[in-house]
């Protein structure tokens, strides 16, 4: 797969395919089923995958103070697009000529002259152009003028509710990363560089990786099973996220206990992802009390991790 950041040297070989644009923050099984329906298109017509996306986000320049935080970074969502099968993510640096485009131009200039789409995938709450003035309506106007093939794929729904990155990102913040889960194509994950802290874990026999200069969103206090990425190896790891009040430290971090791994990894970006949540955060009236309630809760991940690989396999 390719990852594309500008379009004044589009590749031949991807041009004359089937597109689709958006954001695609977090790739959740909504966006995995319009990739699916894009796949099936470019097969018809012979042509490759392609999904266009804004880097950064384009409220970010227009209203920074309402920019939601992300769920992936750049190269997190094409990885997971990768493993939907699609052929070229088009990472686009955004930029406010770009986002004053009226809907016509951005569909004359990049959909037409750069791309040259042969066909286009959408959901129903598809806008596009200056001031979003542009909806799936126009767009199949403009498709339908251009001998464009389009078609609207409706929106994946779980329980009640439609699979969303807001839905998701609310999931996240509420802690219920089980449910997150649910909705994404492969479990929650942040990064973040592996900064020296208190040490304290290591003298209790809980040594962790702290977490510093983290890009996404980070899920509400509490501890967490999920896994640790070290040199291409995955290791369990028990994830507690928020301050230390065992310990009087009010400071929020992010400390990552990898469950049987002992090397250093200071000055590494570890990445890690969030299986389930165990329990809140709680104060303990001394260590002692503190290395039992560790210990359960090494236990609980193990057990998560037992559960999990069996629903996987």
């Amino acid at each position: 797969m390719e990852l594309i950041r500008q379009l004044d040297q589009f590749p031949d070989h991807l041009k004359h395919g089937a597109l689709t644009i958006g954001n695609f923050d977090g790739v959740h099984r909504g966006h995995a089923c319009l990739i699916k329906r894009l796949k099936e298109i470019a097969n018809d017509i012979g042509g490759p995958t392609i999904v266009f996306t804004f880097d950064p986000h384009p409220v970010r320049l227009l209203r920074p103070e309402e920019t939601p935080p992300p769920l992936t970074w750049t190269r997190r969502k094409a990885d997971l697009l990768r493993k939907l099968g699609v052929d070229a993510v088009v990472a686009y640096p955004t930029n406010l000529e770009m986002l004053f485009l009226t809907y016509q131009q951005f569909f004359n200039q990049i959909i037409c002259q750069q791309i040259s789409a042969r066909a286009m995938v959408e959901g129903p709450n598809f806008y596009f152009g200056k001031d979003r003035a542009g909806n799936v309506q126009q767009l199949s106007e403009l498709c339908q003028q251009q001998k464009i093939v389009f078609e609207i794929v409706d929106p994946t729904i779980a329980g009640d509710q439609m699979i969303s990155s807001s839905r998701i990102r609310n999931l996240i913040r509420d802690g219920s990363v089980g449910q997150a889960r649910e909705c994404l194509t492969e479990p929650y994950r942040i990064r973040g560089m592996v900064t020296h802290g208190a040490a304290r874990g290591s003298t209790i026999g809980f040594p962790t990786a702290n977490l510093d200069a983290i890009d996404t969103l980070v899920p509400k206090f509490g501890v967490y099973a999920g896994r640790a990425y070290v040199d291409n190896h995955q290791y369990w790891a028990a994830i507690h996220i928020g301050p230390n009040p065992t310990f009087k430290e009010l400071t929020t971090k992010v400390e990552v206990h990898i469950v049987d791994f002992d090397d250093t990894i200071y000055g590494q970006v570890l990445e890690v992802d969030f299986v389930d949540r165990i329990r809140d955060v709680r104060q303990f009236d001394s260590s002692d009390e503190l290395v039992q309630q560790l210990q359960l809760d090494v236990q609980q991940t193990r057990r998560i991790a037992d559960q999990y690989q069996e629903t996987t396999e």
